[in-house]
């Protein structure tokens, strides 16, 4: 067993208040403690053992720990491998406009019940937000919408979960949004930009967004470059121009986004289409 204990962390250089702690750890063990965020941690490898909610836990590899805001714990690790695992912490400030997008009606009194949790979208979107928040080339609306999905599985869990209706009425301030979107595809807009664009509150505008159009606003804006940068590859262009042009970090993130779109990468697309 490697005896050492290696400690990172990493602060979200695009939202508030969001960060994540990459640990490996061998015979460190922490004192009980408490923190004022939400704290998600998923176990990688190793065993996580820990106090919390008046009882002892065990989390294997593929564990999901989550402290809501001042719930005492502590941890250490267990068994004969290293612990291996990531911890995510996001303040209530900013996951109250989160939650009151997905209908939650007093957001600072939600809790999500069990310390120690089997919950696949739950690990899923964790994992998902941990490593946005690793790349340093990451774009503010990844970051924002990782962080949006997690929430989402947060508020599931704790039964809170109340999604807007699709609604037929057309909002001239949402279509307003759409177009600020199309005129800003390279730049590193996020939600506060396009919330403010359409003149409302940021929850508001998640929510109404979600109801006339069934997707989020970062789902749409990561969308709309995906289509745009096909018919740029369709034109011809470079996938490296490409790719630049319509706000993605690198030509490597590029090529994962589109993949995921069109199960192949952008440069195999160009070659059957042009």
């Amino acid at each position: 067993m490697d005896t050492e204990n290696r400690f990172q962390f990493i602060n979200s250089q695009h939202l508030d208040g969001v960060s994540v702690l990459d640990a490996n750890m061998s015979d460190f063990t922490y004192d009980k403690h408490a923190h004022e965020e939400f704290s998600i941690g998923v176990t990688l490898q190793g065993r996580q053992d820990f106090f919390c909610q008046g009882a002892f836990h065990k989390s294997p590899a593929g564990g999901v720990l989550l402290f809501n805001p001042e719930d005492v714990h502590d941890g250490s690790s267990g068994g004969d491998e290293n612990l291996e695992y990531l911890m995510l912490y996001l303040h209530p400030n900013t996951l109250e406009s989160q939650f009151l997008a997905l209908g939650v009606n007093s957001p600072r009194q939600l809790r999500v019940e069990g310390c120690l949790i089997n919950d696949t979208a739950l690990r899923s979107q964790a994992l998902v937000l941990a490593h946005t928040l690793k790349n340093p080339e990451s774009r503010r609306i990844e970051q924002e919408a990782a962080l949006f999905q997690l929430s989402h599985a947060m508020v599931a869990k704790a039964g809170k979960l109340n999604e807007p209706p699709l609604s037929n009425r057309k909002d001239t301030l949402l279509l307003r949004a759409k177009d600020f979107v199309q005129d800003n595809l390279s730049r590193d807009i996020g939600i506060d930009d396009i919330a403010e664009a359409a003149n409302m509150s940021k929850f508001h505008f998640i929510r109404q967004f979600r109801a006339q159009f069934g997707i989020t606003p970062h789902q749409y804006i990561l969308n709309c470059r995906i289509n745009s940068a096909r018919k740029a590859l369709e034109c011809g262009s470079p996938s490296s121009d490409v790719a630049q042009r319509f706000g993605f970090a690198d030509s490597s993130h590029f090529n994962r986004r589109f993949k995921r779109v069109y199960g192949m990468t952008p440069k195999q697309y160009q070659l059957q289409t042009t």
